[in-house]
């Protein structure tokens, strides 16, 4: 009996270092880690102990007895990983529990930002004696995109929260909810009061098509439009109606392969996620039965992984289909050209919901007088193709924004940067006490596992700075940053605060037998948080 990895797999790798015979590939380091859709286990260098099961914070390891029927194919691609990739002998890694450098007991951090790359951090850094982390988040929330990116029904994604509130709970970390950097607080007074700042604020904008018509209503960005499903409260006054039957989402990653199914799942499987209910109720009404996924390129150059194109192949009452003339040029890249050319055969019928996946089209513009009523695409051949569609989502990046006091680079839309450590791009030189982690640091790319092998950088370069000695000792003792916020009258919610939210929203799913019924107001966050 061996282990089995499957959909859901997070790549943080905290499965790596629990297994005693070091079959799991690929590990942090390793050539392949930062770009691997997920993490394998050898079925036959498996000895069946079961610790990765236990450490997986996402709960996508399973006996190969116990594999859901849906993850079925996931025995064969663990196995499949390490006929290409055999594993070798003599190459167990060493793990080495981090400390302070001789000369120094004490050492205060702040996080800028609660999502996976702030958290990550804020973990491995409470983990070392002497540390102290203060998180700074601007919501009355924590955790980022897991909490308002991630798909709803993506719930065992979600379970990594998990994972990050115990690294909250810890009694080193301070929380500084429902505070803004650069408004209540600027980043020297941080520095004023911290060893070192690492800026994890990930990446706030979205890239735009750049095509006449973009600002048509009913054209979404993917970012908007998943915010407003998950409850973000800066998205609760938006609303989504779509008079026709087809949608149109341009984009071929991850992010669009979300939005296509979120817009034709069941009511009754929303029902059962932690949608927000504004959105619950429009998506309940509304008549999408179509959307099409368009790419600008081939299927080879596809951005999804291969799990959530397979998931969205086995969804109940909704047919994958293909254009079998743009499936069938495409080189053959194993099973997710296997998965493609079973869209481009309609054979096995359809279902009266259906997503179609597009190759080879090129938005030129977007038409309408109100609202949105068409696309029109330049393909391959140089014909030009409209397609009828009543909502268009943009799903073709995120981009991170400038924040004043953090050099920027307006090209990749990131912080420049040296193993994490802040450069001033105008003189090539560290900037003293400012880090970065995350979608700011290596752009828009990567799962919620890539962040820890980000912060891991950041945070070794940290200790390797302050054994340098090359970190300034904070001018304020501890209690010195709580005094500041009060006496500007900022609204803090505290590591108390945030577990009235949680709790109070955990009790209102309860009801309903939801995971959780969040608050999309900030005054009822707030409120809630005050007790």
């Amino acid at each position: 009996m061996a282990y089995v990895i499957t959909q859901g797999c997070c790549n943080d790798g905290s499965c790596v270092p629990t297994c005693p015979v070091q079959c799991i590939r690929p590990r942090p380091g390793d050539p392949d880690f930062t770009h691997t859709e997920q993490l394998y286990i050898d079925p036959k260098a498996c000895i069946d102990c079961g610790a990765c099961m236990d450490a997986c914070p996402v709960e996508a390891i399973y006996p190969d007895y116990e594999v859901p029927d849906g993850y079925s194919d996931y025995t064969d691609l663990n196995a499949e990983y390490f006929e290409a990739h055999p594993l070798s002998g003599g190459d167990v890694p060493s793990y080495t529990r981090r400390v302070l450098a001789e000369g120094h007991d004490s050492l205060r951090v702040a996080v800028v930002g609660s999502g996976p790359a702030g958290m990550y951090a804020t973990g491995l850094l409470s983990e070392i004696p002497g540390v102290s982390v203060s998180v700074f988040e601007r919501l009355p929330t924590p955790f980022g995109l897991i909490r308002s990116g991630v798909a709803p029904d993506h719930t065992r994604t979600k379970s990594i929260a998990d994972r990050f509130g115990d690294y909250l709970s810890r009694g080193n970390v301070s929380c500084y909810f429902n505070v803004e950097v650069g408004r209540d607080i600027t980043l020297p007074e941080l520095l004023e009061h911290h060893h070192a700042v690492i800026w994890a604020g990930g990446a706030a904008a979205d890239r735009t098509l750049g095509v006449p018509g973009e600002n048509l209503d009913g054209v979404w960005s993917a970012r908007d439009f998943v915010a407003w499903y998950n409850g973000h409260p800066e998205f609760a006054d938006r609303s989504f109606s779509a008079d026709g039957n087809r949608a149109v989402v341009v984009g071929n990653g991850n992010v669009a392969l979300d939005v296509a199914r979120t817009l034709l799942l069941s009511p009754d499987v929303l029902r059962q996620t932690d949608i927000s209910d504004a959105a619950l109720d429009a998506l309940s009404r509304s008549g999408i039965r179509e959307v099409d996924i368009v790419a600008r390129r081939g299927p080879e150059h596809a951005a999804y992984s291969l799990g959530e194109l397979l998931a969205l192949s086995k969804l109940d009452g909704i047919s994958l289909l293909a254009e079998p003339s743009e499936v069938a040029a495409a080189p053959d890249h194993g099973r997710r050209h296997e998965i493609l050319l079973r869209a481009a055969d309609e054979a096995g019928g359809r279902s009266d919901r259906v997503i179609r996946l597009r190759f080879g089209l090129e938005p030129v513009s977007i038409e309408g007088s109100d609202r949105v009523e068409s696309i029109t695409f330049r393909r391959t051949d140089g014909q030009v193709e409209t397609i009828s569609a009543a909502a268009v989502f943009r799903a073709i990046g995120y981009r991170g924004l400038e924040v004043d006091g953090l050099p920027f680079d307006p090209v990749t839309a990131t912080v420049p940067h040296d193993a994490g450590r802040a450069v001033d791009p105008a003189s090539g030189e560290d900037v003293p006490g400012l880090y970065c982690s995350g979608w700011i640091k290596r752009g828009p790319r990567g799962i919620i596992g890539t962040n820890k092998t980000d912060a891991t950088e950041t945070v070794d370069s940290i200790l390797q700075d302050l054994a340098a000695d090359r970190l300034t000792e904070p001018g304020h003792d501890p209690a010195a940053l709580a005094e500041l916020l009060a006496a500007r009258g900022v609204n803090v919610v505290d590591k108390a605060g945030w577990q009235r939210i949680d709790e109070a929203e955990k009790t209102r799913g309860s009801g309903e037998a939801r995971p959780r019924k969040k608050f999309v107001a900030l005054s009822d966050m707030l409120r809630t948080a005050r007790g």
